[in-house]
């Protein structure tokens, strides 16, 4: 039996990954760090299945003790402030989570476990004001958020760890990725809860910033599969994961609205204050090393991706208001 450490494993790629490698017969611990009102909401399903160690990314001592306690064949680095738009106003503390939590986590497992397989969480943000289109492994970065530069960060030092100590680890440079575990701030979940919260008479109307920014969004289903698939090949590498196809805001709003039998014109409007300081506008990944080399593919498409997040929030408001559809 095969033992991996996951930290953020209650966020929504935590909670799939975790599914995932216990389908696989993993042991897995998962890091908890300590909070007055723990959410297991995305993992209340598996939750005694998982060995449960409490830690913080900024505390290196408590990861030590974690790898410690664990001894991980594969440790997964998916605990993070990454929400986008809390890094201008939070960016000491982005930085501190984000990028100085990763060389937190690497020595850790450098210091007590170092025949570890390790993988990072990179982000297609990293990429920002693009270079190129599509973005490939050798785009050069151009993060345009403190969030984004946290993440290079994060990326070049799980390089540099690589490179220096000869340890075995992965950066998975993801583009945005979805489902209905994804947290109620991120754009896509936005829309889709208030898209049903409209159809059941909860809410009168839907507020967003740029209707025309674009998105390669695939399902975190798959992209979880990506990151395992990464820690059983026979070197380490970086790989770009995405579908290789972009969607506006618009797009999502359209589909998730049509879902319902809505016409989204009736109840989206334009508030200025969720444009964000340095707009990215435009990601799409070239995925091609990743599909090549790890044998890896997609599943669900992105139409069948907001239409999931539309019935899982309707499904969901039902069963607490105890609502009818009309």
């Amino acid at each position: 039996m095969k033992t991996a450490l996951i930290t953020g494993v209650t966020g929504q790629d935590g909670s799939y990954l975790a599914e995932l490698l216990l389908e696989k017969n993993y042991k897995v611990f998962a890091l908890r760090r300590r909070t007055s009102i723990p959410n297991y909401e995305n993992v209340e399903y598996i939750k005694d299945q998982l060995e449960w160690i409490d830690g913080d990314l900024t505390d290196l001592a408590s990861l030590i003790s974690a790898v410690q306690i664990s001894q991980p064949d594969e440790v997964y680095n998916l605990a993070a402030q990454s929400f986008v738009a809390t890094s201008w106003p939070q960016p000491i503390a982005t930085g501190q989570i984000t990028a100085m939590g990763v060389t937190n986590m690497l020595e850790a497992v450098r210091l007590t476990k170092p025949d570890a397989r390790f993988y990072q969480a990179s982000s297609s943000e990293m990429f920002g004001k693009v270079i190129e289109t599509p973005q490939k492994e050798t785009t050069p970065f151009y993060p345009r958020s403190p969030y984004g530069v946290a993440k290079v960060y994060g990326h070049w030092i799980t390089v540099n760890y690589r490179e220096s100590f000869n340890m075995f680890a992965c950066s998975g440079i993801l583009f945005n990725h979805e489902s209905p575990r994804r947290g109620l701030e991120f754009v896509t979940r936005k829309v889709t809860d208030a898209v049903a919260r409209i159809k059941l008479g909860l809410q009168d109307e839907l507020r967003l910033g740029n209707l025309d920014a674009r998105r390669d969004w695939g399902f975190a289903g798959d992209y979880v599969k990506a990151m395992w698939l990464m820690l059983q090949q026979e070197t380490p590498d970086d790989y770009v994961i995405s579908t290789g196809e972009t969607h506006t805001v618009q797009e999502l709003v359209e589909i998730a609205f049509e879902h319902v039998n809505l016409n989204w014109e009736n109840y989206v409007v334009i508030d200025e204050k969720f444009v964000r300081p340095a707009e990215v506008d435009l990601l799409l990944g070239d995925c091609t090393k990743a599909k090549e080399q790890l044998n890896w593919k997609l599943e669900v498409e992105f139409k069948e991706l907001v239409q999931m997040m539309v019935d899982e929030d309707l499904r969901k408001l039902k069963c607490t208001k105890g609502l009818m559809v009309k």
